[in-house]
């Protein structure tokens, strides 16, 4: 079987773009195909042309300093230089009908007297709400922390595995700690796909794919058909099991029974002077409402405008609803909304057993020319997928000289 390309990826958000760019950088001949039409998958800037290109995080928000593997990818691209400080603006709660502080709901006492646990609690195996009512108290988790931990994943929080949620990295301190790109995040996956050796298709959709021992037959939808000695799959658990060819049942059975979560953000963007009464934020995070939280765009502040990504709970609300609660949050009138737009998001649900799962489904593709990446592995940060997405490299290709 006469081969087109040494490494195929499935799926060009940023595990997929980053797995190209660790194979590419290597000299070997790399195509990513993407369904939708756009790169970057849940690396989403909502830009506005009439509004001249302002632009609003629909789904990752920051960068920092401590995500060494995309740090290594900005210094390939040259980007590094470019990154943009941003503002630092605190979160507020909303919590019946009111923005309020975030030390409205701690309890400091309980916090300091279950702090030195911090130290000493093991934390593998745990899930989010046990291991964190133990450190920090069990009433500041009730009545604060799992609505800030579920406004990080974008989905309840408690059952989350532990270790998943925050993993310590060293930092670079050359580099400023929280970041962002003059024309959003979006930036980054853009610049990944346009790298040199890295080609690059969207709105292919994979019908099967086959394998033997001369590499994979992918057969897109219409026909087409690509071959490639690598194969790499950067796309949710439940695509990734139907897509997995003959030969691979181990590997499927690993995956059976992982789910997703579904988001639906709106993005609204309003004139600064409509929006006068409400001071810089970082965002809203919502105690027992229909969305998890919202994003600003006040770090990176705009001479005319203000954005907000609002992060739904999946049928909680119908649109008018969700856009009249974004206003009321906001003091904002609906008619005073410049624009606005609907992203709906996926991420995955990881439960305990996840540690155990993952090493059944590394030990299935363990010696084969097939990899599996993505925000499901280590956790949901652009961190977590692209330490994952290098390590698949180099178990394919060999540790990079």
């Amino acid at each position: 079987m006469s081969q087109d390309f040494d490494h195929l990826i499935i799926g060009a958000g940023i595990s997929g773009l980053g797995a190209a760019h660790f194979s590419a950088r290597r000299g070997l001949s790399t195509l990513v195909l993407e369904a939708n039409e756009r790169v970057g998958g849940c690396i989403n800037s909502q830009r506005f042309d009439d509004l001249g290109g302002f632009w609003v995080e629909a789904g990752g928000h920051t960068c920092f300093n401590s995500y060494g593997n995309l740090l290594d990818i900005l210094d390939d691209l040259g980007l590094t230089e470019q990154v943009q400080p941003k503002l630092k603006v605190g979160y507020r709660l909303w919590k019946d009908g009111a923005r309020r502080s975030i030390t409205s709901a701690l309890h400091l006492g309980e916090a300091l007297a279950s702090l030195p646990r911090l130290f000493s609690e093991p934390k593998a195996g745990r899930r989010v709400a046990d291991y964190y009512s133990r450190v920090l108290g069990q009433r500041n988790y009730e009545d604060l922390l799992r609505y800030a931990f579920q406004a990080v994943i974008c989905q309840p929080a408690d059952d989350y595995p532990a270790e998943a949620l925050f993993r310590k990295k060293p930092r670079r301190k050359e580099v400023i700690k929280a970041f962002t790109f003059n024309g959003g995040l979006s930036s980054i996956a853009e610049a990944i796909a346009a790298g040199s050796g890295i080609e690059v298709r969207t709105a292919q959709r994979v019908g099967s794919i086959a394998h033997s021992a001369e590499g994979f037959e992918v057969r897109i939808d219409g026909g087409k058909v690509v071959r490639a000695r690598h194969l790499t799959l950067a796309v949710p658990p439940p695509v990734a099991a139907g897509l997995l060819p003959e030969g691979f049942e181990a590997a499927r059975v690993a995956l059976d029974g992982m789910e997703m979560a579904e988001i639906e953000t709106l993005v609204l963007v309003a004139r600064n002077t409509d929006l006068a009464r409400l001071k810089p934020i970082a965002g809203l995070i919502a105690i027992e409402d229909a969305f998890y939280s919202a994003v600003s765009r006040d770090f990176l502040p705009d001479p005319a405008h203000r954005g907000f990504a609002f992060h739904f709970r999946p049928g909680a609300l119908d649109a008018e609803a969700q856009r009249a609660r974004a206003c009321q949050t906001l003091d904002l009138n609906p008619a005073q909304i410049v624009a606005e737009c609907r992203v709906h998001n996926r991420l995955p649900v990881l439960r305990p057993g996840h540690a155990e799962r993952i090493a059944r489904l590394d030990a299935a593709l363990a010696g084969t020319p097939l990899a599996m990446t993505g925000n499901w592995f280590l956790g949901v940060s652009m961190e977590d997928a692209l330490t994952r997405s290098r390590a698949e490299s180099d178990r394919l290709f060999g540790a990079p000289v």
